[in-house]
């Protein structure tokens, strides 16, 4: 097993593979204008996958009476997305070795975008889900390959402030995706909230090509094609196990049988990482503290916080019967929160450390969730904003604080796989997300009418909060950070 030293700005500039492992070419951006122009390149990426997820949630309920499915039906769309991404991610490191970053990126886009095209003009929910793992398979190489190029192109010290700046931007479309959504979904017709990403894809199709610098190998490994088998067939006999039990009728052997198979394709992987050389996924990382507690934390906290948004939709919706216009209106507080916290991130983290604001940070993050449970039809519009910011400004927080904290203690050689593993875990655990609060939704509703969308509403973000609070524990299991260490994380 390899040790994993802390990174330092004297080996930043290495190979992710070795001092003399990357192919001579293109070298990390220097001029100011190379280096603004891959940050605007990454953003944009975000941008896409942002207001893709975002723009959907206002129109789950029109899409639902298009394709002739219940609102809480349309999670199989939802969820299928984020698995894809989720299953994928784990290769975008080898193929970012076989056939360099340049042209991956490239693919990504073009794939992405094309999935949108067809999602838009899909007529049936298996259409419909077969164009989000389409969707799926080009936003699958986006964000790590993104986080990885800046990581290796970047200085640490301007790490953290970069990527707040990238999600800022992704932020944006977060911003314009619900009341876009909202809009095209009563004046128009919600297929063009997928087609809005075609002319976006084709911005960042030229982007790439100025700004991307193109890291390879020469001599690449094999692919660990049957680890890869492996981790999918765990995801997906899980997500599968999510859908059987959120589908009711009593369904308990079905759900023991996809079960019992996750749980043995899970192990059989473990098994299998520690017998080859170069694993999908490096579970070898784990040892290192910040790199499990990352993982672990990230898993908890969107486990309970990913499907708030989508339930916040239906119960705005069918619950108080707001126009999907009105209803993508109150979520833009959210992401104006989100982008409003970025700007205090370096701060927090330079004063507390990741500990501590992990945290205490999570805890409130809970507790917020767990407030939208005092929400009614009387409830007003102005109450509602307001918690929905307040809550998108400590989300905004979690998530730059977790998103950075995989690469605290490791050597920028480790920042591919890293940034595979923190991805995958984040998707992971957003698909899971999405099916727990569905699956609380329907055992809830049990079969009731628009009038029980409030009370089974209020529970579930109770239960939510309460399974959100438990990635405080995780958090707390960091060391105890030395001031100048945490001083320079922050940048």
């Amino acid at each position: 097993m390899p040790d994993f030293p802390a990174a330092t700005e004297a080996n930043l500039p290495v190979s992710p593979h070795g001092e003399d492992a990357a192919r001579p070419g293109p070298t990390p951006p220097s001029s100011r204008e190379r280096y603004q122009g891959l940050i605007w390149l990454v953003a944009a990426a975000f941008f896409m996958q942002a207001l893709d997820s975002t723009i959907v949630n206002t129109a789950v309920p029109a899409m639902a009476e298009a394709l002739n499915v219940t609102p809480l039906g349309m999670r199989t769309a939802l969820t299928s997305y984020v698995l894809t991404l989720a299953i994928f991610i784990p290769a975008s490191p080898w193929l970012c070795d076989r056939f360099g970053t340049r042209r991956i990126f490239a693919a990504a886009i073009a794939t992405f975008t094309i999935g949108s095209l067809l999602c838009g003009i899909a007529q049936t929910l298996p259409q419909l889900v077969a164009a989000r793992v389409l969707q799926g398979l080009g936003g699958a190489a986006l964000m790590p390959v993104g986080r990885y190029v800046l990581v290796r192109s970047i200085d640490k010290r301007d790490f953290v402030r970069a990527m707040s700046t990238v999600a800022t931007v992704g932020l944006l479309g977060s911003v314009l995706g619900p009341l876009l959504g909202g809009a095209l979904a009563q004046f128009t017709s919600w297929r063009l909230i997928f087609l809005i990403n075609v002319p976006v894809g084709m911005v960042g199709m030229w982007m790439n090509r100025r700004s991307m610098p193109d890291y390879r190998l020469d001599d690449v490994h094999p692919f660990d094609f049957a680890g890869f088998l492996l981790f999918a067939a765990a995801s997906a006999m899980l997500l599968t196990a999510a859908e059987v039990a959120s589908g009711g009728g009593g369904q308990w052997l079905r759900m023991s049988i996809y079960g019992a198979l996750a749980i043995v394709f899970g192990s059989v992987y473990v098994w299998h990482s520690r017998r080859t050389d170069h694993p999908v996924a490096d579970l070898a990382l784990l040892r290192v503290r910040s790199v499990w507690v990352a993982l672990a934390g990230n898993l908890f906290t969107r486990l309970g916080v990913s499907g708030m948004f989508l339930l916040l939709v239906l119960f705005l919706q069918v619950g108080c019967g707001w126009s999907p216009l009105m209803a993508g209106l109150m979520m833009v507080p959210q992401a104006l929160g989100s982008i409003a916290a970025k700007w205090f991130i370096n701060r927090l983290l330079n004063a507390f450390g990741y500990r501590r604001l992990l945290f205490y940070n999570t805890l409130m993050v809970a507790v917020l969730l767990a407030s939208f449970a005092l929400l009614g039809k009387a409830s007003p519009m102005w109450l509602i904003a307001l918690m929905v910011f307040v809550y998108g400004a400590f989300m905004g927080m979690q998530y730059t604080a977790m998103n950075t904290l995989i690469y605290n203690d490791l050597d920028v050689k480790y920042a591919s796989m890293a940034s595979s593993m923190a991805s995958t875990a984040q998707y992971l655990s957003m698909s899971f997300g999405i099916a727990l609060a569905s699956l609380l939704m329907e055992a809830l509703l049990q079969g009731h009418a628009h009038d029980a969308y409030i009370p089974a509403f209020r529970w579930t973000v109770l239960l939510l909060g309460i399974v959100t609070a438990t990635a405080s524990w995780v958090f707390s299991r960091l060391q105890q950070e030395h001031p100048a260490r945490a001083a320079a994380a922050a940048g």
